[in-house]
């Protein structure tokens, strides 16, 4: 079989900027453009953007970017990072991102047109080089707004010692590199998900390019634990103000909670975090109007929280900037509510469990019984949505899941007045898999009256060794979400969501390198004391 790509260089260099190549301390050159507000000669605060989608590709709108800040007296400086694009060094995933942070702020400091003072902005990857950045401490840099990312991004799931459940794997973990980071540029191509092994197909596509990446090669079959913060972690270096933009429906918002909470216990930093909650995706697609043009009035909602951010911490305006903002999704509502501490004041969890029946109810069953699917891998359950980062712009109708006799499915009565979700969703259970290895995925979805059904919240987890009964807890993430009466909760529990994630083989192999599947018995337990029970923070 012949792959088929295509590859994506580096767009024309904006007229608005002026590129330089800054040198690293090790003598590698990164492609770096410099925008300066019109007719203002004076030194002043800069906005940094490291990222890997090319400085003046269309895909990042990047010079779009720096003209809302340069029209608001920013500085703006976009950098290729290391191996990507018009930028030297080797093409290698999150290892050299803490120094040439570093020494990239240095130079800004020594800039005419530089204060001294510098903050940072962007999403994903280029969320993860301000983290890097802040791992090294330089003095300059005095404020950050990481979106949609984490200090974890991308990290292959692996158990820890001793540990028997991790982070299921996503397609997208070792598609990666083999997209984005296989080079200087973008390749684009598809990987048949039906054929295996899996690593067959990766293989085909190095010979069609001629090379391989580093990154991959890293991490398959046996992954390197890769040194992201050689300087120290960024939770150990000196506070800086940062405001965590988190999306509801971000495929990659667990890494952002993960940080959040580690946050949340250094004193210092608890005092420098603040949030803002919406409800988007990872591709920046409002629930509210996800098929919105990136026209002026996108890029004012997607922009303004940080411009006021940096006004008051590199700027030193006296404006307050709440601790929390969130929205409430599914309320007609677009504003941004505030708050003190996440979840809100005056929120309380309640305990939903699914019965034998297929309904979901307040009390647990008072006999314990088992309910049993099949995971097979070579017919998995579809994912409902082809791109998992856009996932608002497809916005699907989950209704059929229910009627998948590989799906277990729970409803709940439909309300009778607004139901507002404000917080964590969890679930726990006691499962159990005549297979070697089970992985567990929950859906939380809004049942409207005509039937049609759309995701609230999921969560998912992968157990080595279930064996006849473990309980696992799953996190559903967090939500801030208006149930409307006549509309009812549904959970549903599978073993499979593919090709979004890798689908577990059955046979105890390597997911990438099983050339065989074998399909596998799983149950899980309701009622009595350790039955399976949903937990809901509601307003």
């Amino acid at each position: 079989m012949t792959i088929e790509f295509h590859r994506t260089g580096p767009g024309p260099l904006s007229p608005d900027a002026t590129e330089h190549m800054v040198r690293m301390r090790d003598g590698v050159h990164l492609a770096t453009d410099v925008y300066l507000p019109a007719g203002d000669v004076t030194p002043g605060p800069t906005v940094l953007t490291r990222l890997p989608y090319d400085k003046t590709g269309e895909y990042t709108f990047m010079p779009r970017v720096a003209a809302w800040f340069t029209a608001r007296g920013y500085r703006v400086v976009v950098q290729d990072v290391r191996g990507k694009f018009r930028s030297e060094g080797e093409t290698l995933l999150f290892v050299n991102e803490a120094y040439d942070g570093y020494d990239t702020i240095e130079w800004i400091t020594h800039q005419q047109w530089s204060d001294g003072v510098v903050g940072m902005w962007g999403d994903s990857y280029y969320g993860y080089t301000q983290w890097a950045a802040a791992s090294s401490a330089h003095p300059a840099l005095r404020a950050m707004v990481p979106r949609v990312t984490g200090t974890r991004l991308g990290e292959l799931p692996v158990p820890a010692p001793g540990e028997r459940t991790h982070d299921v794997e996503m397609s997208i973990h070792r598609f990666y590199p083999l997209s984005m980071f296989h080079d200087r540029d973008i390749l684009e191509w598809e990987l048949d998900w039906t054929r295996r092994p899996l690593a067959d197909a990766v293989e085909e596509f190095f010979q069609a390019v001629g090379s391989r990446s580093p990154s991959y090669d890293l991490w398959f079959p046996h992954p390197v634990k890769l040194r992201r913060f050689p300087a120290g972690s960024p939770f150990d270096a000196p506070a800086v103000p940062v405001l965590l933009t988190i999306g509801w429906w971000d495929n990659c918002a667990p890494w952002q909670w993960s940080d959040y909470r580690e946050l949340t216990q250094r004193p210092a930093w608890l005092q420098n975090t603040f949030l803002l909650l919406e409800a988007i995706d990872h591709e920046n697609n409002s629930h509210f109007n996800p098929a919105a043009p990136r026209n002026s009035s996108w890029m004012d909602r997607y922009l303004t929280p940080a411009a006021e951010f940096f006004d008051v911490f590199l700027r030193g305006n006296a404006a307050t900037i709440p601790r929390v903002r969130w929205q409430l999704a599914n309320s007609g509502d677009t504003a941004l509510r505030s708050a003190q501490i996440w979840p809100p004041a005056g929120v309380r969890v309640t305990q939903l469990h699914p019965h034998p029946d297929r309904t979901l109810l307040l009390n647990p069953a008072s006999s314990p019984t088992e309910e049993t699917w099949t995971h097979d891998a070579s017919s998995p359950v579809q994912s409902p949505v082809r791109d998992p980062f856009s996932f608002l712009a497809e916005s699907p109708d989950e209704r059929d899941l229910a009627t998948h006799p590989d799906v277990l499915s729970f409803t709940a009565a439909p309300v009778t007045e607004p139901l507002d979700l404000a917080g964590p969703i969890t679930l726990t259970a006691t499962v159990g898999s005549d297979g070697p290895e089970m992985d567990l995925f929950a859906r939380l979805a809004d049942v409207a009256p005509d039937g049609a059904t759309h995701l609230i919240a999921r969560g998912q987890q992968t157990i080595l060794d279930p064996g006849r009964a473990f309980e696992v807890r799953i996190d559903l993430g967090q939500i801030g979400y208006r149930l409307h009466p006549g509309h009812a909760l549904r959970l549903t529990l599978a073993s499979s969501d593919a090709p979004e994630f890798v689908p577990v083989p059955g046979t105890g192999e390597h997911r990438w390198l099983a050339a065989t599947t074998k399909p596998n018995h799983q149950h899980v337990l309701l009622g009595g004391p350790a039955g399976c029970r949903l937990a809901i923070t509601v307003r």
